[in-house]
C-alpha cells in the first residue's frame, strides 16, 4: 500500500498560524518546504507581513524545515525550542547577546 506523503500539518511544532505563514509565502507541501532557507523564509516573512516577527518564528522555520529535509531527523530537532537554544549560543558567540544587554540598559 502507498504511503501518503506527508503535510505539513504533520510536522512537529507547525500548528495553524504557521500554516497561515506557510501560505503567506507560497509554500504549499513538504517537498516545497524542503528546498527553502529558514533564514531567508523568515525575513521573506517580515517583508510581505510588514511586521517584525518574533525570532521564534526563525526557529520554528527551522524546525520545519529540517523535518522536511530529514525524515529520521531525532525528536529533539523536531521541536522549535531546539532551534531556539541554537540560535542563542550563536548570538553568544557573535557578541550579539551583549550589545542586545547593553542597548536595553539605555
Amino acid at each position: 500500500m502507498p504511503t501518503q506523503p506527508r503535510r505539513l500539518e504533520d510536522l512537529i511544532s507547525i500548528g495553524p498560524a504557521m500554516l497561515r505563514d506557510f501560505e503567506m509565502l507560497g509554500i504549499r507541501s513538504v517537498a516545497q518546504l524542503a528546498r527553502q532557507n529558514p533564514q531567508r523564509m523568515y525575513e521573506r516573512l517580515n517583508r510581505v507581513s510588514g511586521l517584525r516577527q518574533d525570532p521564534c518564528v526563525l526557529d520554528v522555520f527551522c524546525a520545519a524545515v529540517a523535518q522536511a529535509r530529514n525524515l529520521r531527523l531525532p525528536a529533539e530537532r523536531c521541536q522549535w525550542w531546539y532551534w531556539s537554544g541554537k540560535r542563542k549560543q550563536r548570538g553568544k558567540a557573535s557578541g550579539k547577546d551583549s550589545v542586545r544587554r547593553q542597548n536595553e540598559k539605555k
